[in-house]
């Protein structure tokens, strides 16, 4: 039997899982509407600043987080007019809210962490609607870009050291970096300085680093993983019919292991980046 030249051609599945995962200028448009060529170039003193496909499902994503906000705020605003207590997508989401401003924001920040509250609830479901349009057939996740959550990261870096530095004030923030033990005077401080100072920007450095790391990594690793199972069906596609439906049958059963899967590292994401951001702000507002 003579196969068609597709079924010939091995697919390149790297290929294949490189232009899911990566960034481009073409957005797949849902339900076969064909793509989008995004416009562009736009350069800026040598820079291209034209939109990509990350950049279209960042907005979008910030356009979900402004209407489930917006939506749910009118209904719990309606129900209380009305004597009742909010129920389906407001209850839900006001849940949400006043667990992560509660048990993630305040309880890690500690005194004054409701200041700090609408930015954490911003970060956590900004990061929950990027990684759940990822999970889409014709979906990008805007979180599995390092640029992305390096930005994210800065963010977090820039609220940390400078609500640091406004509630201890100068001095105080200065002995973040310059680090003696209290009682230590003389050379023996001096020394201790010379070897604490580098430790402790490094240990300023490692925190965004971390975040930005943790995200990129899970965000793009689960989606490498489904897109090699499902892969699997094509590398067997000229396998005798025994075998290509045995792998057919585990890959598509893994994969939708993988999917639900994703979808807790989705919330579980989401959630770890906002509580380590907590945390990092309550660990140099009390460094004191």
């Amino acid at each position: 039997m003579i196969l068609p030249p597709l079924l010939q051609q091995k697919p390149d599945i790297g290929a294949m899982i490189f232009e899911h995962t990566g960034d481009s200028h073409i957005v797949e448009l849902p339900f076969g509407l064909g793509e989008w060529h995004l416009p562009g170039p736009w350069k800026v003193g040598g820079i291209d600043l034209s939109p990509t496909k990350h950049v279209v499902f960042m907005i979008l994503a910030a356009f979900l987080v402004f209407v489930t906000m917006w939506y749910a705020g009118r209904q719990i605003e309606r129900r209380h007019r009305e004597g009742k207590g909010p129920r389906g997508l407001g209850a839900a989401v006001e849940a949400l809210v006043l667990w992560v401003r509660n048990d993630v924001a305040v309880a890690n920040i500690g005194h004054g962490g409701e200041r700090f509250a609408p930015y954490v609830l911003t970060l956590f479901f900004f990061i929950l609607y990027c990684n759940l349009l990822g999970l889409l057939p014709w979906g990008s996740a805007a979180t599995g870009n390092i640029a992305v959550t390096a930005a994210l990261a800065l963010t977090a870096f820039l609220t940390i050291e400078i609500s640091g530095m406004m509630t201890l004030g100068a001095k105080g923030y200065m002995k973040t970096i310059v680090m003696v033990p209290p009682g230590m005077k003389g050379a023996g401080a001096v020394i201790m300085a010379m070897i604490m100072t580098p430790v402790e920007l490094i240990g300023k450095i490692v925190k965004p680093f971390a975040l930005t790391l943790r995200l990129f990594a899970n965000m793009t690793a689960g989606h490498f993983v489904i897109l090699v199972l499902l892969g699997l069906i094509f590398v067997f596609g000229t396998a005798p019919p025994a075998i290509k439906g045995i792998v057919v049958v585990g890959s598509v059963g893994l994969t939708l292991f993988m999917m639900f899967l994703e979808l807790l590292v989705a919330f579980l994401q989401a959630y770890i980046f906002a509580l380590l951001t907590s945390v990092f702000i309550g660990l140099m507002r009390h460094e004191h």
